[in-house]
């Protein structure tokens, strides 16, 4: 069902039935002020429907529920291979609806149809699934101890998770949460970014249907300074996970501290760094690894690798070839199949990248790109862009774009390169070009990032941490380190007469 035409995209998306309101404790409710907020198509600009704004009020209702069924035990005490079962039927479920959901993520955020199809979709099912197999096979501990004690260790569920999740990856980052979350036995109160919401409230009846009891997934769709505010603030919530930018992951934090000092993980902006160095031999692949790893998604993704560190020997040679590979990758209807780049998530997000391009263009040598287009006279869309000479100490190179905007920067030295990557207030991914294993394994050892990824970029599985350091946050999704987020350790001590 993945490689369906134009024309039969365009018609499965006029037969949707968005799901609007508000999920809290089994049932799709309006928002108690009645306010709604409007998910606009960003290849249109066009309003799909009007969604529940959720306010505090809101949320504490979500949070009681969450706990109430916590307290009762029907899931957080449910036996790991009866969670598992749920969990493996909701992961079938997602891949049933694999058309459905990608829809609902390229018409709420702009992302080309085929990539939530072929990656988004399939990827968030395989996660529930990998993290549904993964909970009967974890094991609790014995300590070490003399005879007439006994001293166990088991993890705990820590009750009633908040998760805050960004625009760019509406599905997968809702799955990132809420996957380890829900395996390890927690409740969850899930606040959607308030442009594409749609996802996660159809993942909530999916749950449901799967057999996730009620009150366990809740979905509250709403502004960051309201219901992320409230979820930050609430008492009567054990933890805080959010996927966004620094400056409101610092926020999260203030926010525990004035409240209940709830666990707070951050993954937050990142600036990664692709190294290309002389002595990798096949450029052609680094061209298109370099191409994809700042245009996909529109470069809407975290760990994009939107600078471009090369060695100055190649410099010219991986341009044209990298130029040549952007003019391919102009943007087009997301529902297209044979479109490059979608849409920008919205006209705020077009203004702020266009902002730093015309920054680019005052600083740099812009190479290819540039400009705002429109796709049928309609749409926020901007060109793949590259500019070449950037200054290390420029706003292009430093701050965190968020769009298809690379920044090159050219080096002689490896020692050069290391200081230009690791100058960066981010530490999130890094990538690194070479056919010289041990300037792979001496690059990647001192890089300041979470992932390493050499010879290609954005390495990324289930069975591998996912997290930043410096400003990009702690923590980690994904692998066994992620059920470390969701459980508190407890040790039982026992006394015995021996």
């Amino acid at each position: 069902m993945t490689n369906l035409s134009f024309q039969e995209w365009k018609t499965k998306a006029s037969k949707l039935n968005f799901r609007n309101q508000a999920f809290i404790g089994g049932n799709f409710v309006n928002s108690i002020s009645g306010k709604t907020l409007a998910s606009i198509n960003p290849a249109t600009g066009d309003v799909q429907t009007q969604v529940s704004e959720c306010d505090y009020q809101d949320i504490d209702l979500a949070v009681i529920a969450a706990r109430r069924v916590f307290e009762k035990g029907h899931w957080s005490r449910m036996a790991p291979a009866d969670r598992k079962a749920v969990l493996l039927k909701l992961s079938d479920l997602i891949r049933e609806n694999l058309v459905e959901l990608a829809l609902l993520d390229s018409l709420d955020m702009g992302k080309l149809v085929t990539d939530a199809a072929t990656v988004d979709v399939p990827g968030s099912a395989m996660f529930f699934q990998w993290h549904a197999e993964a909970i009967d096979k974890m094991y609790d501990e014995i300590a070490p101890t003399g005879v007439g004690d006994l001293a166990m260790i088991s993890r705990e569920p820590l009750g009633v998770v908040g998760a805050v999740i960004p625009w760019n990856f509406p599905l997968d980052m809702a799955t990132w949460k809420a996957a380890a979350a829900l395996a390890t036995g927690n409740s969850i109160v899930l606040k959607p970014a308030e442009q594409s919401s749609l996802s996660a409230l159809r993942l909530a009846e999916l749950a449901m249907e799967a057999g996730i009891p009620e009150g366990v997934f809740n979905v509250v769709p709403g502004f960051g300074e309201t219901a992320g505010k409230a979820l930050g603030l609430h008492p009567d919530v054990d933890c805080l996970v959010f996927t966004g930018s620094t400056v409101v992951g610092k926020l999260f934090q203030q926010y525990a501290g004035q409240s209940n000092m709830k666990q707070v993980w951050l993954e937050t902006g990142g600036k990664s760094p692709n190294l290309i160095f002389a002595d990798c031999h096949d450029l052609e692949a680094a061209s298109k690894m370099a191409a994809f790893s700042i245009f996909y998604n529109q470069g809407e993704v975290c760990s994009a690798n939107s600078r471009l560190l090369i060695e100055r020997s190649i410099k010219d040679e991986f341009l044209s070839k990298l130029s040549a590979l952007a003019e391919t990758m102009q943007p087009g209807n997301p529902l297209n199949p044979d479109s490059k780049m979608g849409a920008m998530v919205n006209e705020e997000q077009t203004n702020r990248v266009m902002r730093y391009i015309n920054e680019g263009k005052a600083s740099a040598n812009l190479i290819t790109g540039g400009e705002r287009v429109k796709v049928d006279g309609k749409g926020y869309f901007i060109q793949p862009t590259i500019f070449d000479n950037v200054d290390q100490n420029d706003s292009i190179a430093r701050e965190e774009i968020f769009g298809p905007v690379l920044s090159v920067i050219a080096f002689d030295t490896e020692e050069e390169a290391l200081q230009i990557a690791n100058k960066s207030e981010y530490g999130l991914a890094a990538s690194v070009w070479t056919d010289d294993l041990s300037r792979a394994l001496r690059v990647s050892k001192k890089l300041n990032a979470g992932t390493v990824s050499v010879n290609t970029v954005d390495a990324l599985s289930a069975v591998t941490p996912f997290g930043g350091v410096k400003q990009s946050g702690f923590g980690r999704d994904l692998s066994l380190h992620s059920f470390d987020k969701y459980t508190s350790l407890k040790t039982t001590w026992i006394k015995y007469t021996h």
